[in-house]
């Protein structure tokens, strides 16, 4: 009976590291090594749209035999023909009818599989945790910066506001984020636009240092409140819509659209400090760095 092929199952949000029976829908073979779909998995998947958040590490056990899980990336697969197609490669959109988009794990060597059979995946919690501590930590920071920068940086009133409805200097100059253990690292670029759209950042960049002290002690006193980060899940398919939730006291419970790990609580936070690298009167980096509890 052929095995039916649908979105995979994703359980990266709900503390679960280790599935000890799932089923493989489909298997490609290439000569440096072979993918794995399977119909759930713990692993997070690296994006081919915005790869920030990276793939989870581990182990796929078949017949009592370890192989290392080497990479983990987002495929699709065309049901009508069964064809899958691995990042860069998908010609499609998500929810794209006849298409279910999936976890695809990588094996870097040959291994002898077929659909029907039985696995166990175990991800490496302790590099998972590493990279939840850093992506958390880079929505707070993303926050603190929008909230130092609200008031004093901007001579007009931007149309876009962030989920504290502070001006979102953030989303308006990120030009990529990378997650790395215990630590996101954001790229924005100060140009011409944004400086069109009000933001002083000239003045900005001149004012870095009291900017970062002020970002550090927003940090001190969120992580202070110890509430809980939640991921609001629509569904459990690798395909629905998942948020970001965490209450930040009397400013509120915020809720961003992600789609990567994250901790489970501020009290996961011994310390959560920001510093700027400026690279040019244009470029500037943001570097936030988690202690964990």
């Amino acid at each position: 009976m052929p095995t039916i092929i649908t979105p995979t199952t994703v359980l990266f949000t709900q503390n679960k590291w280790q599935i000890n029976t799932t089923i493989v829908c489909a298997v490609a073979a290439e000569k440096s090594g072979t993918w794995v779909v399977v119909e759930q998995t713990p692993f997070h998947p690296v994006s081919h749209i915005w790869p920030d958040h990276p793939a989870d590490r581990g182990e796929l056990i078949y017949q009592a035999v370890s192989y290392a899980v080497s990479d983990c990336v987002v495929g699709a697969i065309e049901i009508a023909t069964q064809q899958l197609y691995i990042g860069n490669d998908i010609p499609v959109k998500r929810d794209t009818e006849g298409w279910a988009f999936v976890v695809v794990h990588y094996i870097a060597s040959a291994l002898t599989i077929s659909s029907g059979a039985e696995v166990t995946l175990v991800v490496d919690k302790a590099y998972q945790q590493g990279l939840s501590l850093g992506h958390s930590g880079g929505h707070l920071s993303s926050l603190a910066l929008n909230k130092v920068l609200h008031s004093d940086f901007w001579r007009k009133d931007p149309s876009r506001r962030d989920e504290l409805n502070h001006y979102d200097f953030h989303s308006y100059a990120q030009e990529k984020s990378i997650v790395t253990e215990n630590c996101s690292t954001d790229h924005y670029r100060l140009g011409k636009t944004l400086r069109k759209r009000g933001l002083n950042s000239a003045e900005m960049v001149a004012a870095l240092t009291q900017i970062t002290l002020k970002i550090n002690q927003q940090l001190a006193q969120w992580i202070q409140l110890s509430t809980s980060i939640v991921m609001r899940r629509e569904g459990d398919s690798l395909t629905d819509s998942r948020y970001w939730q965490c209450d930040l006291g009397i400013e509120g419970i915020v809720e961003i659209p992600c789609g990567g790990t994250h901790a489970n609580s501020l009290a996961e936070y011994k310390m959560l400090t920001v510093k700027f690298e400026v690279i040019s009167d244009q470029e500037l980096i943001m570097i936030t760095t988690a202690v964990p509890a």
